[in-house]
């Protein structure tokens, strides 16, 4: 409960520290079904603003396929729509821009004692308003469990990660995107998360903003068995 205590002290300062560079929010909507043990698919609906629930600026719909070949490799193949609007307001057109994205993604995971440490790979085939462009996605995580063990599962999740963008014209590094948080679970097959997104953005011209509120909700399904 002490780690529990000063882990939620640690993301409060954050988020206090993110209102001088004007919070904005991003959320999240994640719905995954299992198929099997080894495939699976999910939606994700996002909406970000600039300010704090204020000044709505973008959204994204997508969803894909996963593949779990082992337990530590999962290939992933997805798509979606990706707008982004202009600054000062909810929705302020016309758009910066109008994208339409495909991504597959290698996701390699392994567990040192109570940590899983995650490494996303991902490629991005982008048509966007202002042509093709092709970005680079590198992210590795960390994440800790904690709490009192229920249902061989421990509510609370304390997590961080960073991810690096690139691509393969100049300026060459484009994004770097920090975020801390926690997660508690709800249900086994339901959990929440929120946490403090700061990203530093080098010449990028879709999404923008640089320190969010990042809240999420995820609810998975599983296919019934036949007895």
């Amino acid at each position: 409960m002490k780690r529990f205590t000063f882990l939620f002290s640690l993301v409060i300062s954050s988020i206090i520290y993110g209102q001088y560079d004007d919070l904005g929010t991003w959320n999240i909507l994640n719905l995954k079904y299992n198929h099997s043990p080894s495939l699976s698919f999910f939606g994700e609906g996002q909406i970000r603003s600039l300010s704090f629930y204020n000044n709505f600026h973008y959204y994204e719909v997508k969803g894909g396929a996963n593949y779990k070949a082992n337990k530590s490799l999962n290939l992933t193949l997805g798509a979606g729509t990706y707008q982004t609007y202009k600054e000062g307001g909810n929705f302020v057109t016309p758009k910066n821009n109008n994208e339409i994205r495909i991504w597959p993604q290698i996701t390699l995971s392994q567990s040192i004692g109570p940590l899983k440490i995650e490494q996303r790979y991902r490629v991005e085939l982008r048509f966007t308003s202002k042509g093709y462009k092709n970005r680079f996605r590198y992210r590795l995580g960390i994440s800790y469990p904690f709490g009192k063990e229920k249902n061989s599962i421990k509510p609370f999740q304390a997590f961080v990660n960073n991810e690096l963008f690139f691509s393969n014209y100049e300026p060459y590094f484009e994004r770097n995107r920090l975020l801390v948080g926690l997660g508690y679970k709800i249900t086994p097959k339901s959990s929440i998360q929120a946490g403090v997104l700061h990203q530093f953005d080098y010449k990028i011209n879709d999404e923008i903003g640089r320190t969010f509120l990042q809240v999420g909700y995820y609810l998975e399904f599983t296919k019934k068995t036949k007895n």
